[in-house]
């Protein structure tokens, strides 16, 4: 079983003793439990010194976990050599029953509906270096009743439609920063507090959020935040060429020209095209306006022909930093995914879909301590992956199942067998149930 207790030390200085230990006694846990991640399953799972009492104190107390996945990142994940980007993203968790707090009807893009449950909004920073995502600040969704309803009125009123053209009277006014929803209000005050808390220990430049973040609202946000932000288009977004013509001689100068049509770009902006299995791609990059931004918008257009069929298909990425490459654009807003295999982890390893509280404070520990997990289990299999490069998390697991049955046989055997047969035994039982194999060692006779 890998040492926990080690790595767990660095958070010291915003929890007692007691949660560190409480927690080292949880980890081994979580790591070698199978079925729900459930208060009762871990108590089962953790041996002695983690009773179910010791377990429903640990959730029932309220901890800083900002500062702890921050000091965990900085003491063990984090090299000095790397960048990093800042992912956001919003995970569902479904639940029933009433009288969890937060519990609300949301969208969940697997169900491809509103469904009952609890949301998370995650903070992450991403590794260029590693490629892999490490949750940095999780906090859950409450939606009070005055964003309800105001979400309930635009969907149940219809859009008023004016009359083509300019009103009668109206006057060139300069554009406003667009209103902030209450649900950018709070995203942005939890960038701010992981900026704060971050410090200059790591220059961040980008936000990479997903396509429900593209629009004038959520880049005047990051921006206020001094970052940039990365996401994508809606595909039939109105964007415009800059008006380059001559000035008419009276009025206001145009500063909209053509519209873009993404699939009729002029062949002077394309970066890249290749062809594979009779799907061509061609990736185009340029600068273009939109009528609810005051800033010219870098915008990169993947355009997927079938050379059999002519169907065609594109997606529009944009940034707010002009200078960004193309395939820097493509390849941080690809990165953007790893956050979702945290999610997929905490739902399906360490226990974010499996909670059963109706109490405040347990549902926030419960997500984050499944989020958590994520990170210290990446910490641990950096050190294996030393000698078994292939390690998964499923073969963690099995790896620490197997050593607790051997731990709990050993401690009925009369005596205790040479360490050489000691080291076989835990070899082969930790062997059972991995998807990758061990490195070879001898065979018992």
């Amino acid at each position: 079983m890998p040492a926990i207790l080690p790595f767990l030390l660095c958070l010291q200085s915003e929890v007692s003793l007691t949660t560190i230990r409480q927690l080292s006694r949880i980890v081994p846990g979580l790591l070698a439990m199978t079925g729900r991640v459930t208060m009762l399953g871990i108590a089962r799972w953790s041996g002695d010194g983690a009773s179910y009492r010791t377990i429903q104190r640990f959730f029932a107390t309220v901890l800083p976990w900002a500062s702890l996945f921050w000091l965990f990142f900085r003491s063990h994940l984090f090299e000095p050599d790397d960048i990093y980007l800042l992912a956001g993203d919003e995970t569902i968790v479904t639940k029933a029953g009433k009288h969890t707090p937060g519990l609300d009807r949301f969208f969940a893009s697997l169900a491809g509906k509103p469904v009952p449950g609890l949301a998370f909004f995650a903070l992450s920073l991403v590794s260029l270096k590693h490629r892999r995502s490490f949750p940095i600040a999780v906090e859950q969704v409450v939606r009070t009743a005055e964003e309800k309803a105001a979400t309930q009125s635009r969907a149940t009123t219809p859009a008023t439609k004016r009359r083509p053209g300019r009103p009668k009277g109206s006057r060139t006014r300069t554009k406003i920063a667009p209103e902030r929803s209450p649900e950018l209000s709070r995203i942005q005050t939890l960038i701010q507090s992981v900026l704060k808390r971050i410090g200059g220990l790591l220059p961040l430049s980008y936000l990479v959020v997903d396509g429900h973040f593209g629009n004038a609202a959520a880049l005047e946000m990051a921006r206020a935040c001094k970052l940039h932000l990365i996401s994508k288009l809606r595909s039939d977004s109105a964007l415009y060429f800059p008006y380059d013509g001559p000035y008419a001689g009276r009025g206001p100068k145009r500063i909209y020209g053509d519209k873009l049509n993404p699939r009729a770009i002029p062949e002077r902006y394309l970066c890249q095209r290749s062809v594979e299995q009779d799907i061509e791609s061609c990736i185009y990059q340029v600068q273009v306006r939109h009528k609810t931004c005051a800033q010219l918008l870098n915008v990169v257009c993947l355009v997927k022909t079938n050379l059999k069929t002519q169907a065609q298909a594109h997606v529009l990425l944009v940034c707010s930093d002009l200078a960004l490459s193309f395939d820097k654009v493509l390849d941080y807003y690809c990165l953007r995914f790893q956050l979702e295999f945290n999610f997929r982890d905490a739902k399906q390893y360490w226990g974010l879909e499996d909670f059963m509280t109706t109490q405040a404070t347990r549902v926030t520990n419960a997500a984050n301590l499944s989020l958590f997990m994520v990170n210290v289990v990446e910490r641990v299999l950096r050190d294996m992956r030393l000698r078994q490069p292939e390690m998964s998390v499923l073969d963690l697991k099995a790896y620490c199942r197997g050593a607790k049955y051997v731990e709990a046989t050993i401690k009925l055997l009369p005596e205790r067998p040479e360490a050489s047969l000691l080291e076989r035994i835990v070899t082969k039982v930790t062997e059972i149930g991995r998807i990758h194999a061990a490195p070879t060692e001898p065979a018992l006779t």
